[in-house]
């Protein structure tokens, strides 16, 4: 038990996109000397700003920020990497005596750094170039719905084009015979080398998240921004929309957009549609993490509520 009570203390704060886990988390850094680990894989690529949401030149000044701006769009970066990474800054920031605040949604990020690496089977060039091949025939729609009926648990996470992550479930199912949901839930948990404090900001109304998220995207495109900033990515020659970072909500809308696939209007209710549908997801992880202390994201006194169960930890 003394071990356990000299074990540093870190605050998660999770939610769907658009449920204000940065104005939370800057809100409770003004009251208790912090440090913001991003949870978000988007976040982690430079001169990615607009579509990302990233925390503004301000706000990272106000509080110092981890793992952001970290890689270059043309490059990926992987549960293992954000587990080693924040192990490494959680240590060093409660060293500064300082509280880490764990903040973003990308959930495979917060169960893989909670439930430790997995051990599944590894990449099969020969699997995956059959299953790139069924998907130029089939569509990747197609394939998700044929993970939805081997593993419906980690089909219901997926997005239909999430080509990474259907190929990678559909690779496992056939190495290994099983559904990769079943093999991640046989493995040990690890135990973390500080005590996680889960918060999850969730709508009791998701009508009114829609209505945030219709209404961030639009600010997005106001004057061109996000516009211009893929344009900009384009003109780089070497990314193309199958990357990762390319398929971020919001950039590959704007990218078939530019390619003359679909006009503004598509792109527009395209880009809201997936985000709303990325939202729906998250929500879908959250509610599978049962010991997340779930705070109503519309409540005025969202923050407060976080703040209110933090001393009694820290004492």
């Amino acid at each position: 038990m003394n071990q356990e009570a000299r074990r540093p203390l870190a605050v998660a704060i999770m939610g769907p996109t658009a449920s204000g886990k940065t104005a939370a988390a800057l809100a409770i850094a003004e009251r208790i000397p912090s440090e913001i680990i991003s949870v978000d894989s988007a976040l982690v690529y430079r001169g990615m700003d607009i579509g990302t949401a990233k925390p503004t030149r301000e706000e990272r000044a106000a509080v110092p920020h981890h793992l952001i701006d970290i890689l270059d769009p043309l490059d990926a970066y992987s549960v293992a990497q954000f587990r080693n990474d924040t192990l490494r800054l959680v240590a060093d920031i409660a060293a500064r005596g300082k509280l880490p605040l764990l903040v973003g949604g990308t959930m495979l990020y917060f169960k893989g750094l909670a439930d430790g690496l997995d051990d599944l089977p590894g990449a099969d060039p020969a699997v995956r170039a059959e299953l790139e091949e069924e998907a130029a025939r089939l569509g990747w729609p197609a394939l998700h719905a044929r993970l939805a009926t081997l593993d419906a648990e980690t089909a219901a996470r997926l997005n239909p084009n999430d080509a990474q992550r259907i190929g990678r479930a559909l690779e496992i199912i056939r190495l290994s015979g099983k559904p990769m949901s079943a093999l991640l839930a046989r493995r040990e948990k690890e135990t973390l080398p500080f005590e996680l404090m889960s918060f999850a900001l969730e709508p009791n109304d998701r009508a009114v998240l829609h209505e945030r998220i219709a209404r961030r995207f639009d600010i997005m495109l106001e004057d061109d921004a996000l516009i211009d900033e893929v344009e900009v990515l384009r003109r780089r020659g070497d990314l193309h929309p199958g990357l990762p970072s390319m398929r971020c909500v919001g950039y590959r809308q704007v990218w078939e957009y530019l390619d003359g696939r679909i006009g503004y209007k598509d792109m527009r209710e395209t880009g809201i549609i997936a985000t709303r549908q990325l939202a729906k997801r998250q929500l879908t992880w959250l509610r599978a993490m049962p010991d997340r202390i779930v705070i109503d994201c519309l409540a005025p006194d969202a923050t407060g509520q976080i703040l209110a169960r933090l001393p009694a930890l820290q004492g």
